[in-house]
């Protein structure tokens, strides 16, 4: 293996900017996270009942999912699949946290996800996200869900997987708990994104990823265009179809690339990618966010102002 000083100059700059890079990591969370994602998991962690009975549920099925992975998918290892290897070694040394276990499964869908508990996770990523990404595209995909992992997002991302396969004698829970949990893993999409950018470091090669995962066809990939993509947003900004969207898990790709591009102003991100010590705040930033990600804007109703008034406080912390 050479030396990561190796290559005089260049390799020392990039020596350099990996450290300041993994200063923004750790264990323990991160300081790229979307605030409204922290408080609403740390929310959850005070209800002891909730915390006990998810972990106890995910601990359960976790055991019996993991075998039929090491069943049915590959495990990525130094030998075997060491491209992807490589590209989970270095997300985990951006983000200053173990390398994360990944397998490769047979699906033509292009996705992947985390699972497990936040001592034991694992990334699956489907082979048709393989095939249709390139190497900086997969860095952020894989940078994006070693984010989870990092800032232990895994316990209630699995409890929302299983809400949404659930056998019948969980299903009582499904109305209230999916809806509360799929509030929350919108916001904590946005944390990973920011996660996944601070890996690849090329806001580009991320957006490239949404549109991909939007297309679906390789045919298609050269014709697309990020910007005229974000106009679609802008249609469905307003009426009654736009409450849809507090049904779904993820925010609407449009606005996570928005998002994602207010973060890549930030002074973090661009210290972590050495283009310089100026550029927002991560306050300023979050505050940017909300108003991209929220899906009920102000004051067009009585009703209205009391969603918003709803999606507020989800956002606020609690004491």
């Amino acid at each position: 293996m050479k030396s990561e000083l190796g290559g005089g100059g260049a390799g020392f700059s990039r020596y350099v900017a990996g450290k300041k890079r993994a200063a923004y990591g750790g264990e323990e969370g991160a300081r790229y996270a979307y605030a409204a994602d922290v408080a609403m998991l740390n929310a959850f962690r005070r209800m002891k009942p909730v915390e006990l009975a998810a972990s106890s549920t995910v601990r359960m099925y976790k055991d019996v999912y993991k075998n039929q992975l090491l069943g049915t998918t590959i495990k990525v290892t130094e030998r075997q699949f060491p491209s992807i290897y490589s590209i989970a070694r270095e997300c985990a040394e951006t983000l200053d946290v173990a390398v994360p276990q990944v397998y490769i499964t047979n699906s033509p869908v292009v996705n992947a996800y985390t699972f497990g508990t936040n001592d034991d996770a694992f990334i699956v990523v489907h082979s048709a996200l393989v095939d249709h990404f390139d190497a900086d595209e997969l860095k952020f995909v894989i940078g994006h869900e070693t984010g989870h992992i990092q800032n232990k997002h895994v316990i209630y991302n699995t409890v929302l997987i299983l809400l949404k396969t659930a056998a019948s004698f969980l299903r009582y829970l499904m109305p209230p708990a999916e809806v509360a949990l799929q509030a929350w893993y919108r916001r904590a999409e946005v944390t990973c994104d920011r996660a996944g950018l601070l890996c690849c470091g090329d806001l580009e090669a991320a957006s490239r990823t949404f549109l991909k995962m939007a297309c679906g066809s390789k045919k298609l990939y050269e014709e697309l265009d990020v910007d005229e993509y974000l106009n679609q947003a802008d249609e469905g900004r307003e009426g009654i179809g736009r409450l849809t969207e507090l049904f779904a898990s993820h925010p609407y790709l449009p606005k996570r690339i928005e998002a994602m591009r207010v973060f890549g102003e930030s002074e973090l991100y661009r210290r972590a990618i050495g283009a310089g010590e100026d550029g927002l705040t991560m306050e300023q930033v979050d505050d940017r966010t909300h108003e991209i990600i929220r899906i009920v804007k102000a004051h067009k109703t009585h009703q209205a102002e009391q969603a918003e008034k709803s999606e507020d406080e989800e956002d606020s912390s609690v004491d």
